[in-house]
């Protein structure tokens, strides 16, 4: 092999390390912190879930600090996310329990957009995170239609895990309209996101 020839696959080979390397560190950007509002209206899905699911409605985190965002931290988030992602089939509430805004989590394999949105949130709770961090979130979509993600609070921003892209994007970044999330101090609660619009899925006063 000529010098030549072993420079270009040296090159090649540190662009794919640099590519690689990219999409695993902490992006240089950060994004900025969504600004909540006072209590609002629980989703009936999330009321239903509380329901069947009452110790995880009413847990109360001590530390109410954003996560430090570290590389360690941002692999993880990428990580969970994808693997979530590939590991759920989608299907609609409708199909999958012959009714709308079923919140459960994945365990036979399928589920919609709510369901990810526990699963991660389960995935990363065992993993050492507070539920503080980890807020279920209600958005719309650019086409109108409610969508639920998970919201990851750090100490460089809230950051959002999705079950329609593996990549982890900053809130604020994912041309979303944000409606409401969980309360960081109280998971049964749920708080408006200023400048929210009305709320195009089921919710409960």
């Amino acid at each position: 092999m000529t010098s030549s020839a072993m420079t270009r696959i040296l090159r090649l080979c540190a662009v794919a390390g640099m590519a690689i390397s990219a999409h695993w560190a902490v992006p240089a950007w950060a994004a900025g912190a969504m600004d909540t509002g006072g209590l609002t209206s629980q989703p009936i899905g999330h009321y239903d879930f509380c329901k069947a699911h009452p110790s995880e409605c009413n847990i109360r985190p001590v530390n109410l600090e954003p996560a430090k965002m570290t590389d360690g931290l941002w692999r993880r988030l990428v990580s969970v996310s994808a693997k979530v992602n590939a590991a759920v089939k989608p299907l609609s509430d409708l199909d999958h329990y012959g009714k709308d805004e079923v919140w459960a989590y994945p365990d036979d394999g399928y589920g919609d957009c709510e369901d990810y949105v526990l699963e991660k949130r389960r995935q990363l709770y065992r993993m050492g995170m507070s539920l503080a961090d980890l807020l279920i979130t209600v958005v719309r979509k650019p086409d109108g239609e409610g969508h639920s993600v998970l919201t990851v609070r750090t100490d460089k921003g809230d950051y959002v895990l999705d079950n329609l892209t593996d990549k982890v994007k900053a809130w604020d970044a994912t041309g979303y309209r944000f409606l409401k999330r969980q309360a960081i101090d109280n998971t049964g609660r749920w708080v408006s996101i200023r400048d929210g619009q009305a709320v195009l899925v089921g919710s409960v006063q």
